[in-house]
């Protein structure tokens, strides 16, 4: 292990403070009337084929001229700010179903998609389903923590969290009638600030933390939990994955040793200068978010729905992995299930998945 005093401030544009991004709009694309013409065009091809949204593939979603724009999205998210807005889609002009297809067909061109639960869900719709009879989350058992799946599908707001793929893309489908506002904080910045406060918590993130494997997320494995670091780093390149559910329902099984008060130090710190640091970023319909999982934390606000007037939040969410990927510290491919970078990695594992939409 190395000692915290080898510990170096992570520099370049992946650390970044709310304020100067929010300043700086670097991470803002916006779609020309050519490219919204293009996916059109795209979309009307798939429909008139009548591939089922979940078999359209890279080539049956032809997008001739976007490879520079592919290309520097890849870049920012790798190498850059970490995340990237893309605005511009007029969401009006499609049908509900017709989002959800153009949606999957971009993706494609990022990355590959990967399943997002136990149950085979490829592309998940980020809604409050706390009021409906069959939830797409397990309902916690009486005196259990409540999963981060069945947080996320709530109204609820979401604390800073990872998710397990290398780039997560949302769409915003539909607003809330208020609140659901997303935060995005640099993990550099985290990091960096933990190590000049106290370096000695930041140490301890960089060891093993006990996470739970919940029903719901990842009902395949047979142990029900797993050890792994909040932060890595290999070859300069930060990598963290973090979710305090995670840890916290980790502790409701008797072979888990307990949540040390130093660990508890350091989440804590850890959510303290996220929340001081972090950028919050209302979405405008239309909007599709791309994260580095590796670099950016992410959460939301509470928020309220008023589905009579068609204020209803709904995001559209794709896990995707990416060709462009950073390597991963030796024993992340417990998570992982690789640490190459560029492999297809991430995601849960499943049975069976079919293949219609």
């Amino acid at each position: 292990m190395m000692v915290a005093a080898a510990r170096q401030a992570i520099s370049g544009p992946v650390a970044w403070t709310g304020k100067d991004l929010e300043a700086s709009g670097g991470w803002i694309r916006r779609l020309s009337s050519e490219q919204i013409a293009t996916l059109d065009a795209a979309l009307a091809a798939v429909n008139r084929a009548g591939i089922p949204t979940l078999a359209i593939r890279r080539e049956d979603f032809p997008l001739p001229g976007f490879a520079p724009f592919v290309a520097d999205l890849r870049e920012e998210l790798e190498n850059g700010y970490g995340v990237v807005r893309v605005g511009g889609l007029p969401i009006e002009r499609y049908a509900m179903d017709d989002v959800r297809r153009l949606f999957w067909g971009f993706g494609t061109h990022i990355g590959t998609a990967l399943h997002q639960n136990a149950r085979g869900e490829l592309i998940g719709e980020v809604r409050d389903e706390s009021g409906e009879p069959e939830p797409s989350y397990v309902q916690p058992t009486a005196g259990r923590v409540k999963s981060s799946r069945a947080r996320a599908r709530s109204n609820g707001p979401l604390r800073f969290h990872t998710d397990r793929c290398d780039v997560i893309a949302l769409l915003c489908a539909q607003n809330s009638m208020a609140g659901g506002v997303s935060k995005i904080a640099s993990i550099a910045t985290i990091h960096n600030e933990i190590l000049r406060r106290r370096p000695d918590l930041l140490e301890v993130l960089y060891q093993d933390f006990y996470r739970s494997r919940p029903e719901d997320e990842d009902g395949l494995h047979a142990e029900r939990w797993f050890k792994l670091p909040v932060f890595g780093m290999v070859d300069g390149k930060l990598t963290s994955q973090y979710s305090r559910t995670y840890v916290e329902q980790a502790q409701e099984f008797d072979d888990v040793p307990r949540v040390t008060p130093a660990q508890v130090e350091a989440m804590d710190m850890l959510a303290e200068i996220a929340e001081a640091n972090c950028l919050y970023a209302p979405f405008v319909e239309g909007d599709m978010q791309f994260l580095n999982n590796h670099v950016i934390y992410h959460g939301r606000t509470a928020y309220e729905d008023d589905p009579v007037a068609g204020k209803a939040r709904r995001l559209m969410r794709l896990w995707l992995s990416v060709p462009n990927s950073r390597p991963l510290p030796a024993g992340f491919e417990n998570f992982w299930g690789s640490t190459a970078p560029g492999a297809l990695r991430g995601g849960v594992q499943v049975q069976q998945v079919s293949a219609a939409a």
